[in-house]
């Protein structure tokens, strides 16, 4: 069995290759990285020309939303990062039969297909996250301290682990239908209604967004503890338990999911 310290010299070893591929084209590069940040800096466009006809959307001003909308963006940017290789697995992999090349070799099949590649152009949503929140610490509209920092730091790990485990969850269904790229695509751009305080949605989408495929805890509820602002737990220190909490239990399910979709694998034509 291999050990953590030989994965990771084999993910540097990947993760290397990979990166001598994309500097060979260093042009497709920028206008990636370019792309995903003026996607990020339409989203602000956005909520700027929203509040420009409403002084605040449910009690919440447009410099708390700006934070929210950055709070999100640096664990989407993470998982995007590091695990955007999971998509391959929803629209490809299993259909065209590629899949069986991660079973020929003797490790963990979801590290290889994580290890495979990294997604560069994931910095622009990092970038313009990092910047947002560091704007709302100049504007002092967040609580800072050596607590909150910690559990701020809790808080990205543990989203980025969601935004992977349905990320994985779903793109597992395809090892049943062939292609499940479609569902995953729908369940994972749910995520931008975490963006936006749940309060303004339906029941209904608030408690899909909040337990059911529960983005609503990699942005808005975490977001709203570090605002000092919301009503859910009294915005206690416990919705970051409960985030972390959901994390594992998510993981754990995706991880099930994805290990008895490999046992139903039939390989291409079949």
């Amino acid at each position: 069995m291999k050990t953590i310290k030989s994965y990771l010299r084999l993910y540097r070893v990947f993760i290397s290759q990979f990166f001598k591929i994309i500097l060979q084209s260093k042009i497709d590069f920028m206008m990636g990285l370019m792309g995903f940040f003026f996607t990020q800096i339409m989203g602000i466009m956005f909520l700027y020309l929203v509040f420009q006809q409403i002084p605040s959307l449910n009690g919440w001003t447009f410099d708390q939303l700006v934070f929210i909308y950055g709070f999100a963006q640096i664990p989407r940017g993470i998982d995007h990062l590091f695990t955007d290789n999971i998509w391959l697995v929803a629209w490809r992999l299993v259909i065209n039969g590629d899949f069986d090349r991660y079973m020929l070799r003797p490790m963990n099949i979801l590290f290889q297909i994580i290890s495979e590649r990294v997604k560069p152009d994931a910095l622009g949503e990092l970038l313009v996250g990092t910047i947002l929140v560091i704007r709302s610490l100049n504007k002092g509209i967040v609580v800072v301290d050596a607590v909150h920092i910690v559990l701020f730091i809790v808080s990205i790990i543990a989203g980025a682990f969601i935004y992977t485990a349905i990320k994985l969850f779903f793109a597992s269904i395809a090892f049943w239908i062939k292609i499940s790229g479609p569902i995953l695509q729908v369940a994972y751009e749910m995520s931008d209604f975490a963006k936006y305080p749940t309060e303004i949605y339906a029941k209904a989408v608030k408690f899909v967004i909040t337990w059911v495929i529960p983005f609503a805890f990699v942005a808005y509820l975490p977001a709203s503890y570090f605002l000092g602002a919301g009503s859910f737990m009294g915005h206690s220190s416990l919705i970051i338990a409960v985030e972390a909490g959901i994390a594992l239990i998510f993981c754990i399910l995706a991880y099930i999911m994805f290990s008895v979709g490999i046992k139903n694998y039939e390989s291409a034509g079949n």
